[in-house]
């Protein structure tokens, strides 16, 4: 028998169908300011929460939608293991299915990957009110589209991602920080040199002419890898502040009143050479810039390097947030809406405005 919260969604979603009335999927609203502005009336999913299933030595965890991602992460912790995408919050309320729908990963994404590529498996409410599930709860190759890992970062515009299984690892047993003071070519041209060597570098950050590079693996490597790069140790418990800061955008970097653009570009990609202040990530694949700039300015540098950019938060959002999609991917978007959500209810002109 169905979850009564999960039967009262299904019949929100089949009125909200029958009527074409849009929905807007809102849990803790801690990702409100990501995207278009939001359309419709409020979906909330938090009555759907709680963990089903958590199999330490399988590494993987199951949970429900509105599961507070502290909490989510609290069983793992306890187990002594992490999310290791490591997913900002951006507030308490920080649910575990909103994290999924943002696609949004923290300062360890470079070396161990995107939310996407730990989604193992999904149960998504489509347009219809139907549940549908897909992948499972083990890595594995798929044939055509891997839904499950489709749907992270897909805004809640195709449906409501109601239960979702994650891929988890080990916590490392040892980290420390080192500090450099190097300019951005310099800073830049030494973290791809490292990234091609067997070390265990798990965040970098370059800021102001300091580049600060996170190290976390066994005691061993991390000593060994300390020695090796040299530089200045950073106390844990600033270095612990750092990294959250950055992840939180709670630094003071990302306080300041003023647009914020994220550029994803080519980690070898030259300086951006733009008018604001900058903040690089993820050995120089994605760069935070404060820049009052206008978009198509900005956009145009983006692609000039190879990449794209999203007016991440404030600024004049009428050109779009995100970066216009080529004709021919828009067209495999709008048939993927058609399908999952036919009467385009769900989240309408999140991502964009045809959307």
């Amino acid at each position: 028998m169905p979850d009564a919260s999960l039967a009262a969604l299904q019949e929100r979603v089949r009125a909200a169908a029958a009527a074409k009335s849009p929905l807007a999927i809102r849990a803790g609203g801690t990702k409100d300011f990501y995207g278009n502005a939001v359309k419709g009336e409020s979906l909330d999913p938090r009555a759907y929460a709680g963990i089903v299933a958590h199999e330490p030595t399988e590494l993987v965890i199951t949970a429900r939608c509105g599961t507070p991602l502290v909490e989510l992460e609290a069983v793992l912790d306890a187990a002594g293991q992490m999310l290791a995408f490591e997913p900002p919050h951006f507030g308490a309320a920080a649910t575990v299915g909103g994290c999924v729908a943002a696609g949004l990963s923290g300062p360890r994404r470079a070396s161990a990957g995107a939310v996407r590529d730990f989604v193992l498996g999904v149960k998504l409410l489509d347009g219809r009110g139907e549940v549908l599930r897909f992948g499972g709860t083990v890595m594995k190759n798929v044939a055509g589209y891997d839904v499950s890992r489709l749907l992270a970062g897909s805004l809640g515009t195709l449906g409501v991602i109601v239960e979702v299984s994650l891929k988890v690892l080990p916590k490392p047993t040892a980290e420390a920080t080192l500090r450099f003071e190097l300019d951005e070519t310099t800073a830049q041209r030494r973290v791809n040199e490292w990234a091609g060597q067997p070390l265990p570098i798990s965040a970098t950050a370059w800021y102001r002419d300091v580049l600060t590079v996170r190290l976390s693996g066994a005691r061993a490597a991390v000593d060994a890898a300390r020695a090796k790069l040299g530089g200045e140790r950073v106390d844990d418990a600033q270095a612990s502040s750092l990294w959250s800061g950055i992840r939180e955008h709670t630094d003071p970097f990302f306080v300041v009143n003023a647009p914020l653009w994220r550029l994803g570009v080519p980690s070898t990609a030259e300086p951006l050479a733009l008018a604001g202040k900058q903040l690089v990530e993820w050995n120089g694949a994605q760069r935070w810039l404060r820049s009052t700039l206008p978009a198509h300015e900005i956009r145009k540098r983006a692609q000039a390097l190879g990449g794209h950019a999203t007016l991440f938060r404030g600024g004049d959002r009428s050109a779009g947030v995100f970066t216009p999609l080529a004709p021919a991917i828009a067209a495999i978007h709008k048939r993927l809406k058609a399908e999952f959500d036919p009467a385009g209810i769900f989240n309408p002109g999140r991502m964009y405005s045809d959307f």
